[in-house]
């Protein structure tokens, strides 16, 4: 029996925060991912997405190996990946495909570096903007590139690589579901800082981060993905072992009509109240068909942030109350209240803020994982 113990949601190809290689895509070269696992197992196999890809992807070869530093890998370890027994794939447009599993023992909080050889024009590549650690890039077959020496281009995106799953039989797994603070914006990067990071470590289980910066519960973005309330399924319920879901998702439904400075904002539709918590209504109802437990979060206080002004204020408070007091979750997680400086409620608390009055630092996702952890 797999677990999920890794997972990046998929977005469509597009710049994104930073500079990425989504839109140029790949051809006769080799792309190579390192990515923490969640829980530890002896088998191992990786899915790979081609969600918003317009032709067939074809990997013509894909290795997994234990991570050393960089884009190098232990010496010994490295796998040859195949699927339904076949060293290469095809992956249709819009589809996925599933490695078949090979052996290699991997531990809890072990890195697995998961290599593609892309021998074919890929096109624009299904992809995940904002990773916090680096990818790396390198001409021609490096599958079997022990010391990394041969990567010489490097990003801080995923590409392609969806989920890795172990053999561990776990179905204790906790998802969390949001926007870039799920995704981790503000931590340090490489460090595997996040607050998805600081969960797993606090608790011991598999903790998936479903997160995507930018996303939105109730409308679709050009950069920031598709609507919390339908991406939930692909990106949290189709992962086995999962038992547990927080929302903590919210905010840019909420902020993004009061700035104008990043051009995907515009039009930003004006949310109100009913609306988000309709929204949160129905992340509830689908994962309970699927008879998840579900903790809801409160918002992060973000006064003074890009985000801030009166109706922000306005809805922020309606939500956070709702999640508080309504009893439509089975688990409240305070966060707002956690991370609140102590002479202004609506703002983050300095030791906590990363710098822009919206998204935590290191110790801030620490408080978070200490707060979750305690209605987990």
């Amino acid at each position: 029996m797999f677990t999920t113990v890794w997972t990046a949601s998929p977005q469509r190809p597009s710049e994104g925060f930073t500079a990425n290689w989504s839109q140029e895509g790949f051809w006769r070269q080799s792309l190579r991912q390192a990515v923490r696992l969640g829980a530890g197992g002896d088998r191992v196999r990786i899915r790979l997405s081609n969600a918003y890809g317009a032709s067939p992807l074809r990997i013509a070869g894909a290795t997994v190996a234990r991570t050393t530093r960089g884009a190098a890998v232990e010496p010994g370890s490295v796998r040859r990946l195949t699927f339904a027994g076949a060293a290469s794939a095809e992956i249709p447009a819009r589809g996925e495909a599933v490695s078949d599993a090979t052996e290699l023992t991997l531990d809890s909080g072990d890195s697995a570096t998961v290599t593609l050889h892309l021998d074919a024009t890929t096109g624009p590549a299904t992809f995940h903007a904002q990773a916090f650690t680096t990818s790396y890039r390198g001409t021609g077959d490096r599958l079997e590139d022990v010391t990394g020496e041969g990567f010489d281009e490097a990003t801080e995106s995923w590409y392609f690589l969806s989920a890795v799953e172990v053999s561990a039989g776990r179905t204790d797994g906790v998802a969390l579901f949001g926007d870039s603070i799920t995704d981790g914006f503000g931590s340090t990067p490489g460090a595997n800082r996040r607050w998805s990071d600081a969960l797993g470590a606090r608790t011991g289980r598999p903790v998936l981060n479903a997160g995507i910066g930018g996303n939105l519960v109730l409308n679709d973005s050009a950069w920031y993905g598709e609507k919390g309330v339908h991406r939930l399924e692909r990106d949290v319920l189709a992962h086995a072992g999962v038992s547990t879901l927080v929302v903590l998702h919210g905010l840019n439904d909420i902020g993004f009509s009061e700035t104008d400075e990043q051009p995907t904002y515009v039009p930003a539709p004006v949310v109100e109240g009913d609306e988000l918590i309709a929204g949160h209504r129905e992340l509830i109802r689908q994962a309970r068909v699927r008879g998840l437990r579900v903790i809801g979060a409160t918002l992060l206080p973000f006064g003074g942030s890009d985000h801030w002004g009166e109706r922000a204020a306005k809805v922020s408070h309606e939500l956070n109350e709702w999640i508080r007091c309504s009893g439509e979750y089975d688990a409240v997680a305070d966060l707002s209240r956690a991370l609140a400086d102590p002479a202004d409620p609506d703002a983050l608390r300095a030791a906590y803020d990363f710098g822009d009055h919206l998204h935590p630092n290191d110790a801030g996702y620490e408080v978070m994982a200490e707060v979750v952890a305690g209605v987990l």
